[in-house]
């Protein structure tokens, strides 16, 4: 049985067919130039940060401000990377770094004109190139940014000791930051970068485009790790703030404790990340029509061996044959069936945290797990809307800033006192 129209799988032999004689799978010519467009928007970020910190202004500071600019760079390049995804733009420069060897798709309009007419309904066209390439600009800049976070981090480390060494003032000798961390973080956007690399030069192979949406999701996390030591940081040289660590050790009598929750909420979060990744890269779902039934059962027809075969190129199996719909049909249902435990495990969150107080929090999980709940629906009932899976790629990354910062703030002292570093 083939899959219904909309799934995307009935374009999968033309985009497949893409002729990679036309353009070498790695074209390093306009790298150069690239990294110096991702320089030059970089220190347009940090000219900026500079200047509305002002003069008065620590290093401290405008380090905390780079840090919460580059996270929401962070989050909308996951939105951008969806988009990318979702548009069939992921093949758009069937090259990289760039597009055909050049640095935009102006310079290569004459190789997409002559691509787009030897299949007019290809994955290479002048708006999917660009939709690609702004992808690619962004993530170049996001990695710059990185590591200019990392050098101001490690200047920033390096004139305290120097100032503790010789006795210096009572402010610099105070502050304290984590090198290790913005190493670490440094170190995973260019794991990201050659993850991006391999989802183009593999065609889309499920497995490496999964992972590089998961990659990004740990490099948000790495991210509100950072923003969240700088801003502890600027807390504790100011005096302080009261926060949930306290109440926490008070009510860790009353069942299982906020800590151990939250970390249960993220491990599940992060599993149903991947099978949502895995839905979405396998185009899997339109493969269940109806809700709260699939294919009008409550348990429908499926193959989950086919369907979790992780090592397959898109829209086959492992020993080359067309994968057959049971397949999508399980690869759709499990993340469905995923789904009602992690909401019950969200709903308990957000209970726990009201009864200690918490309503800020309890009020973020709440309002994100309900465009979750939203989006998701949209996307079965309402035939995938571009924006509705937009908003549940969005809602997925808002859960995972919000439940790293409640681990953090639990913390405490911790959060203050990295240990990498």
């Amino acid at each position: 049985m083939r899959p219904p129209v909309g799934t995307g799988l009935e374009e999968i032999e033309g985009e497949l067919a893409v002729d990679s004689s036309a353009s070498l799978l790695y074209d390093w010519r306009p790298l150069g130039q690239l990294l110096m467009l991702a320089a030059t928007l970089g220190l347009s970020v940090w000219a900026w940060i500079w200047t509305r910190a002002g003069e008065s202004a620590t290093r401290l500071d405008r380090l905390s401000k780079l840090s919460a600019l580059t996270l929401f760079l962070c989050f909308d390049l996951i939105l951008i990377g969806s988009f990318t995804r979702l548009s069939d733009s992921g093949l758009g420069c069937p090259d990289w770094p760039g597009c055909y060897g050049w640095v935009s798709p102006v310079g290569a309009s004459a190789n997409i004109d002559l691509a787009q007419a030897q299949m007019p309904s290809g994955p290479v066209t002048l708006q999917k190139a660009w939709i690609e390439m702004v992808h690619r600009y962004t993530a170049m800049t996001l990695g710059f940014l990185i590591l200019l976070m990392a050098v101001q981090t490690w200047a920033l480390k390096r004139a305290t000791d120097k100032a503790t060494a010789h006795g210096g003032d009572a402010w610099t000798p105070q502050v304290k930051v984590s090198v290790g961390m913005s190493v670490l973080t440094l170190l995973w956007v260019l794991v990201q970068g050659l993850f991006g690399a391999l989802t183009v030069t593999t065609r889309l192979f499920p497995l490496i485009v999964s992972l590089h949406l998961m990659g990004g999701m740990v490099l948000l996390v790495l991210l509100v790790c950072q923003r969240e030591g700088y801003r502890l940081e600027l807390l504790r040289v100011r005096g302080g703030e009261p926060g949930i660590a306290n109440r926490e050790q008070r009510s860790s009598a009353r069942g299982p404790s906020l800590g151990f929750l939250v970390k249960l909420c993220m491990v599940a979060l992060a599993l149903q990340i991947f099978l949502g990744a895995w839905v979405s890269t396998n185009y899997a779902v339109l493969a269940c029509e109806g809700f709260p039934t699939c294919q009008g059962s409550f348990w429908p027809e499926m193959n989950l061996r086919a369907g979790f075969e992780l090592w397959r190129p898109l829209g086959f199996s492992g020993a080359g044959e067309v994968l057959e719909f049971k397949a999508l049909v399980a690869i759709h249902f499990v993340h469905r069936f995923m789904a009602l435990g992690v909401t019950l495990l969200l709903v308990w969150l957000i209970q726990k945290l009201f009864s200690l107080g918490e309503r800020k929090w309890a009020r973020w999980v709440a309002f994100l797990l309900l465009i979750q709940i939203a989006s998701g629906l949209s996307n079965v009932v309402l035939g995938w809307p571009l924006l509705g899976a937009l908003a549940h790629t969005g809602g997925a990354a808002g859960l995972v800033v919000c439940l790293t910062s409640i681990l953090l703030a639990l913390k405490g002292e911790a959060a203050r006192e990295p240990t990498l570093g």
